[in-house]
């Protein structure tokens, strides 16, 4: 077998088919392994590409031929600019004439498919590196020889599409701007060759498969082709006339005409729309006459007829969101319509994708519909087209919706029936037919609701009047039975959940108790528990999205309430949940409702509230009670009279504070009993009931958290103490034991009570005198003593807390803290990458805290500890979790902007110490493809590093002393050696043009990042996905679309739900 890795012989290919035999055939043992390790020997080795001719031409083996491939790949991906002229020429005339020889025998081409498709690929990665500069005879050539031979021409159109699909579509994360730029005007100025031989296929050709790989192609250039080419060409009557209704092109062609529907081009080109609109409708009609039900027939069709019904979904939408002004006239009124018919009926299809297609367009066309009405009063549909108080300017707004009014009339219904789920539902129906708690919901389901609340809000605004018709309808055909399901009662009530603020608040106000008082019959009159639990489900949806009535309705809110109690004695999960998830949702958006005196009522509801609290949540689990004591909390916080919320805040934590003085009592008496599984449970509940209490009243919490936050400190010691002897004692087994997982999470609970209430308090001065002693006497000794198994990642997380809080008022604390933390901690996470995750997080989410708002105790730590400090930091940025990673990053820009503003006694010898390291580290993960998601924090690194250099702001180090006295060429000669030595076939000339780019953008990000990006996608070592390079600005667009989003949200009444709206009592 060895004898395949000596280069210096002539190559016997049948050795090396042997040696591929043995290793995929083969039965195991030495023989097997021996292959392996000769096979991956020959592919490192760097002269096997000179085999790969030998390999692909003579061997049997297609496994064989493929690894040739591979090694052949990896020569043009890594080393092509290396080679000399005349190899790089003969490897590209040998795929060449390969590609040639195989293509030009149909049957040869047909028995090696898989094999041609990877030298085609091959060849496309050789003409990224050559044309047009090293290859410019490539098109013509490719044309030319398309003309020689039929089978030979299908393969090059396959070629065409790939090298479209290269500088086109993937051409962003792939190749340099400069490149994709260079590469798509040539396409564009030698199209014309390419374009004839399309049409002449398109025009003459007869056999199938060469026509159908011309529209593929001609399908991948429709989105950049010059627009002379389409509209003063016969292409598109091409393919209106000679393909559109032929069952073998149908697809392909609805395809490429969907994609012309697609271009936004001027209105030069209308009259060609128009007569595409029209073909196509008229060909559809043809195809699907209007009486098909095309639900059904999508049901029982072949996968070319669901991809036809698809194609024609696709053309639809796209035509009508570019071009439906053109098409809106009296001439092709009926047209339109049709077309909009069959959309609906399209829309009805159960094929999620389809639908999103339809959704996408009915949301375009019912926003225009409603910006133009805005001039009307809102109301009915009917009396915005009917009055004739109309504008004369409204005249056009009130046509287009008298237009469309039977087609929205038929949406409504459509969208109704197929609503989404809301992610407030908590109860699904699961495989096997059973109403079950949803854990984990689908982020395409959450997406598609959001889409289908905004269709349905505004068609409500378009016509309040048929909405609340349509859903009063099909409320009382749920009643009655007549369309009694699960699925339509969820749709129904889902739709009506949706459209809350779209009324005026009377109407609103009948329609919403009209629904409740008819799903409390419902409720009622159903039989069966699976079915009490979908009317109870919906019945907490909808009253938890109308906040605005039972605020404005005391004693119906009031009934609402009662009956979500009633839920929580219910003995399913899900109901449960989503009663006390409902519960919160009214106490957050009504809290003032309970704390006030209602006539004919002798007390505030909030003291029944409390007075009931343990019957009422005697059925909930733990984590259900602590909902309802948040909730509970969210109604004290709008008490305005101090006294009042006193009292209320004793009556809701009297049962966890009797509880807790209880155990203690206990505990004085017997200390063991805190060493007690069934007690440290008891613990965890209490102090649960504590935290879910503060997060909502917040900084008002400081009486109740006063009862008790000595004893829980010595509490904490008791079971640190005991957690550290017990390991000590039995091993580090003995962390996975009930008792010491219990009594870490009753310290966990308590750190996480402590942290709650820091966050929300606001006297800085009050946190540091009455918590922080206590706090850091307890915790700090703790952590350092305990065995890394049992230190608790909350105690960093507390820490970070307080500094961010206390900013720098805890400045003398922060030796004291390091001193606590900092070395046991990096102990634990400096072996590698991937053990004691939280810890990382929230280790250097502390340290990023303290360099923020201590700085002055940092840079006083020892030099030892200082260089220890610097050291964790090169440590985080080099963490492949991204948040670790990037914290990292941030904090040594942190640590450069705060040296750079300290005096020069100070940031000098930092300078000096540290600036190369830095660089070092910025370097390293900016070429290391598993850091590629954190290139926005390592370019604003490094260009603030360029910055400090270029600006002479390095507090007067020297970095080059030996060397140089100029930073400026101290460290471009750096950059440039250390990118020589990490990537030696990168060449000086290259790095000294690279490094002059980054310091002559320093100051401008978007050029500054844009050269890193185009170096770093030139080093085939970064070769691979590159899309994370462009995540910056990927984020930042999506933020800005959410802004935008938010904003022409706000303008139309009910786009945003309830829990988006911030009312007076969210600023309580």
């Amino acid at each position: 077998m060895e004898g395949v890795l000596d280069f210096s012989k002539d190559f016997d290919v049948s050795l090396l088919d042997r040696v591929v035999t043995t290793l995929y055939s083969g039965s195991g043992g030495q023989e097997q392994q021996l292959a392996q390790q000769v096979l991956t020997q020959f592919q490192e080795s760097p002269e096997a590409w000179t085999r790969v001719p030998d390999i692909i031409v003579q061997s049997s083996n297609s496994q064989t031929k493929y690894i040739g491939l591979q090694i052949l790949q990896k020569l043009i991906n890594t080393r092509w600019k290396t080679l000399p002229t005349e190899q790089r020429h003969g490897v590209r005339n040998f795929v060449v004439s390969t590609i040639v020889r195989i293509a030009s025998d149909e049957a040869g081409m047909r028995r090696e498919r898989t094999f041609i498709n990877k030298l085609n690929l091959a060849l496309i990665q050789i003409l990224k590196q050559e044309w047009p500069h090293d290859w410019p005879g490539f098109i013509p050539e490719l044309v030319e020889s398309s003309r020689t031979n039929i089978s030979l021409c299908e393969n090059n159109m396959v070629i065409l599409k790939l090298l479209s699909e290269e500088v086109f579509d993937y051409s962003t994360d792939q190749m340099t701007q400069a490149k994709t730029n260079a590469l798509k005007i040539q396409f564009n100025e030698e199209f014309q060759g390419i374009f004839l031989l399309c049409t002449e296929i398109l025009t003459e050709a007869t056999k199938t498969s060469l026509i159908r790989a011309t529209l593929e192609t001609l399908l991948r250039f429709l989105n950049w082709i010059p627009l002379n080419y389409l509209f003063e060409t016969n292409v598109i009557d091409l393919l209106l006339n000679r393909f559109l209704e032929m069952a073998d092109f149908r697809n392909l062609t609805l395809k490429c005409l969907a994609e012309v529907a697609n271009l936004s081009v001027g209105p030069e080109h209308d009259p060609k729309f128009v007569v595409l609109f029209t073909h196509v409708i008229a060909s559809i009609v043809r195809l699907i006459p209007p009486s098909t039900d095309i639900p059904a027939a999508y049901e029982q069709a072949a996968d070319d007829g669901q991809q036809f019904i698809l194609g024609v979904a696709l053309f639809l939408a796209n035509f009508l969101q570019k071009h439906l002004a053109v098409v809106e006239t009296e001439e092709t009124r009926e047209v339109l319509l049709g077309a909009h018919a069959y959309l609906v009926k399209i829309s009805r299809v159960e094929e999620r994708e389809i639908f999103k297609i339809c959704v996408e367009y009915w949301l375009k066309l019912v926003a225009s519909l409603y910006e133009d009405s805005r001039g009307f009063p809102l109301g009915s549909g009917k009396a915005l087209v009917e009055s004739s108080t109309l504008q004369l300017s409204l005249d056009k707004a009130a046509i287009r919706l008298r237009t469309y009014a039977g087609i929205l009339s038929e949406l409504r219904l459509v969208v109704i029936s197929k609503m989404a789920k809301p992610e407030e539902v908590l109860v699904v129906e699961n495989d096997e037919g059973e109403m079950v708690r949803e854990f984990v919901q689908e982020s395409d389901t959450i997406a598609l609701y959001k889409s289908m609340r905004e269709l349905l809000v505004y068609l409500t605004h378009l016509d309040v009047g048929e909405t609340e018709s349509v859903l009063s309808a099909k409320l009382l055909k749920q009643i009655d039975g007549s369309e009694w399901s699960w699925n339509n009662l969820n749709t129904l009530c889902w739709a009506i959940g949706s459209i809350s603020g779209t009324m005026d608040e009377k109407t609103e106000s009948v329609f919403f108790v009209h629904v409740v008082k008819n799903l409390l019959g419902l409720s009622e009159i159903q039989r069966g528990k699976d079915n009490k639990v979908v009317v109870a489900s919906n019945i907490m949806y909808i009253v938890g999205q109308y906040p605005r009535y039972l605020k404005n309705h005391w004693r119906f809110m009031k009934t609402v309430v009662h009956k979500l109690f009633e839920f929580m004695h219910e003995k399913h999960q899900g109901v449960q949940d989503m009663a006390c998830d409902t519960f919160i949702k009214i106490a957050q958006k009504c809290r003032r409702q309970f704390v006030i005196g209602h006539s004919d009522e002798r007390e505030p509801f909030v003291y029944e509230i409390l007075r009931l609290l343990p019957q009422s949540t005697v059925d909930l689990s733990p984590q259900q009670v602590h909902t309802f004591y948040e909730a509970v909390g969210y109604m004290i916080t709008a008490e305005a009279d101090t006294d009042r919320r006193a009292e209320l805040m004793r009556s809701l934590m009297s049962l966890p504070t009797q509880a807790w003085s209880s155990l203690l009592a206990q505990a004085s008496v017997d200390a063991d009993i805190l060493k007690k599984p069934e007690t440290l449970q008891i613990l965890i509940n209490i102090l649960r009931s504590y935290v879910s209490a503060c997060t909502s009243i917040g900084p008002m919490f400081t009486p109740q958290l006063g009862e008790i936050y000595e004893d829980m400190m010595g509490v904490y010691k008791a079971l640190s103490l005991f957690i550290v002897e017990t390991v000590a004692r039995e091993g580090e087994i003995a962390s996975k034991t009930p008792r010491i997982r219990y009594a870490r999470t009753v310290k966990k609970e308590a750190l996480k009570l402590v942290g709650t209430f820091v966050r929300r308090h606001a006297d800085q001065e009050f946190i540091k005198t009455w918590i922080v002693p206590a706090f850091l006497e307890a915790v700090l000794p703790d952590y350092n003593r305990s065995p890394a198994v049992t230190r608790d990642p909350e105690v960093l997380n507390a820490l970070e807390i307080f500094v961010t809080r206390l900013e720098g008022r805890i400045t003398p604390e922060v030796p004291a803290i390091l001193d606590g933390v900092f070395e046991v901690t990096l102990d634990m996470i400096k072996l590698d990458f991937v053990e004691y995750p939280e810890h990382r997080v929230y280790f250097f989410k502390l340290l990023q805290s303290i360099n923020e708002h201590c700085f002055l105790a940092l840079h006083s730590l020892p030099g030892p500890q200082f260089k220890l400090f610097m050291s964790s930091v090169g440590w985080a940025i080099k963490h492949t979790q991204r948040d670790v990673a990037e914290t990292g990053l941030d904090i040594s820009n942190g640590l450069l902007t705060n040296f750079a503003a300290s005096d020069p006694s100070i940031a000098k010898p930092f300078y000096e110490q540290f600036f190369l390291n830095m660089l070092q580290d910025v370097f390293f993960v900016l070429t290391d493809a598993d850091h590629k998601s954190g290139f926005k924090a390592q370019s604003a690194l490094l260009c603030k590093m360029v910055e400090l250099v270029e600006t002479s702001a390095l507090g007067g180090a020297v970095l080059g002393k030996d060397v140089y006295t100029n930073n400026d060429a101290f460290v471009r000669q750096f950059i440039v050696d250390v990118f020589v030595s990490a990537f030696p076939h990168t060449s000086r000339a290259y790095l000294n043009v690279f490094v002059s780019d980054l310091f002559l953008y320093y100051h401008d990000q978007g050029r500054f990042k844009q050269a890193l990006r185009d170096f770093l996608i030139q080093l085939k070592e970064f070769a691979g996905d590159n899309s994370e390079l462009y995540l910056d600005e990927k984020e930042a667009e999506l933020q800005k679309k959410a802004l935008a989003d938010r904003e022409a949200a706000l303008r139309v009444p009910g786009m945003l739900k309830p829990s988006q709206i911030q009312d007076d009592d969210d600023d309580l």
